[in-house]
């Protein structure tokens, strides 16, 4: 079976199977944190004023939901797991946000938008469950407009002691244990501090968004570099 294939199945039917847990576990496990970072990149897209976002890995929609705020024209949300959507669409229509916010299936390495097509896109956890890392990087920076900028918020691996040991002790013995129990699926839990471990942070992954052409690349560490708000443009002169 072709690799790449492969790997986003094992990520779309992961993401299926614990798409009716996903909000509370992520809430409960990040000890309710993950609300600060995505304020924090909200923060960033209000200075920014995009009219059009685009929100890849979306999920369940928590991180487009919270863009409504910076009052944008549209934001457009992917995703390649059918069950994640569907509990983000139901979000969506609760907060009565229909008519801005779009979701629909979609790959990131695929993407079926035209070239220069938004003002920002941002992914959030996502980047790490990409099977090509640089041809999703590439495909993003094609379809934001020139002038625009992409935010990525991903978990990053702490460096210093002691948050380095208690978070890899948590990490890899305690989250897929809870993972489990309230899941029923210890697989998904497993595979998020793997694909954190193998995923290159900071000035290494500043260096990828460089090489695809993103410039103005920059990033700043979040609790103590658990997680990681990355930031890069698309110039005009393409």
């Amino acid at each position: 079976m072709d690799k790449t294939i492969a790997k986003k199945d094992e990520v779309r039917n992961m993401f299926n199977s614990i798409a009716h847990r996903y909000d509370f576990l992520n809430h409960v496990l990040s000890f309710g944190v993950d609300y600060y970072w995505r304020h924090r990149v909200l923060k960033i897209v209000k200075q920014a004023k995009p009219t059009t976002i685009l929100d890849i890995a979306t999920g369940t929609a928590d991180l487009a939901i919270l863009m409504s705020k910076a009052k944008p024209k549209k934001i457009i949300g992917i995703d390649i797991s059918a069950s994640m959507l569907q509990k983000g669409r139901e979000k969506v229509m609760n907060k009565g946000l229909g008519e801005l916010i779009e979701l629909s299936l979609g790959d990131a390495e695929e993407l079926d938008f035209p070239d220069n097509h938004f003002d920002l896109a941002m992914v959030a956890f996502g980047v790490r469950n990409f099977e090509n890392l640089e041809k999703g990087l590439q495909e993003i920076r094609r379809v934001i407009k020139p002038g625009g900028q992409l935010l990525i918020l991903e978990f990053s691996k702490p460096q210093h002691f002691p948050l380095k040991q208690l978070y890899n002790f948590y990490s890899f013995k305690i989250l897929p244990l809870i993972g489990k129990i309230v899941s029923s699926d210890a697989s998904a839990y497993t595979y998020l501090p793997k694909s954190v471990a193998h995923f290159p942070t900071y000035n290494d992954f500043v260096s990828i968004m460089r090489h695809v052409g993103f410039k103005e690349n920059k990033f700043q560490k979040l609790t103590g570099g658990i997680a990681t708000i990355y930031q890069g443009q698309k110039q005009n002169n393409g």
